[in-house]
C-alpha cells in the first residue's frame, strides 16, 4: 500500500496474511514429513546399538567357552557390570537376557552347551513394533520378531 506524504509516495513493507499462511502451510508439510523420518532413523540407530551389544556378548561367550569349557550366564564373567542378567545396553533403550541350554552330563554340574541372547526394547524404544526382539544364539543364528511374532530378521538384522 502506498501512502502519500507530501509529494512523495512511501510503500509500507511487510507480509500479507496470505503470504504468511502459505509459509505456515509449507512449514507444516515439511515438519509432517521430517519428524516421522527422523524418528524412524533414531529407532534404527538404537537397534544398531542393540545388535552390536548382542554380537559383542556372543563373542565374549565364545571367549569364555574357550577358557572354561562352558558358557555362562554371569555378566561379570563376561566383562559387564555386576548384578547378572538382564543388562541394559544401547544407551538404556534395550535389555539383554541370556538363556542357557544344558546338555546331558554324566555327573553334576551340568555343562552349558549353548546360549541364546535376546535384546528387547525398553523405555521409548518399545514403540519399535517392527523389531520387538533381537536374538543371537551360540550357533550364530540371528533372528528378530515383531509384536505379532512374525519373523522380521531380514529387516532388523540388515
Amino acid at each position: 500500500m502506498a501512502a502519500t506524504i507530501g509529494l512523495r509516495s512511501v510503500r509500507q513493507g511487510g507480509f500479507t496474511l496470505i503470504e504468511l499462511m502459505v509459509t505456515v502451510v509449507v512449514a507444516a508439510i515439511l515438519v509432517a514429513i521430517a519428524v516421522p523420518s527422523y524418528t524412524s532413523q533414531v529407532r534404527k540407530s538404537r537397534r544398531t546399538d542393540a545388535r552390536s551389544a548382542l554380537l559383542d556378548l556372543a563373542s565374549r561367550e565364545e571367549r569364555y567357552l574357550s577358557l572354561n569349557n562352558a558358557y555362562t550366564s554371569d555378566s561379570t564373567a563376561l566383562g559387564y557390570g555386576g548384578g547378572g542378567f538382564p543388562i541394559t545396553v544401547g544407551s538404556g533403550f534395550y535389555q539383554i537376557t541370556v538363556s542357557n541350554v544344558t546338555a546331558p552330563a554324566v555327573g553334576p554340574p551340568p555343562v552349558v552347551a549353548a546360549f541364546t541372547l535376546t535384546a528387547t526394547p525398553i523405555s521409548s524404544q518399545v514403540k519399535d513394533t517392527q523389531c520387538a526382539s533381537l536374538t543371537v544364539s551360540s550357533t550364530g543364528a540371528q533372528q528378530s520378531v515383531d509384536n505379532n511374532g512374525n519373523d522380521t530378521s531380514t529387516t532388523c538384522w540388515n
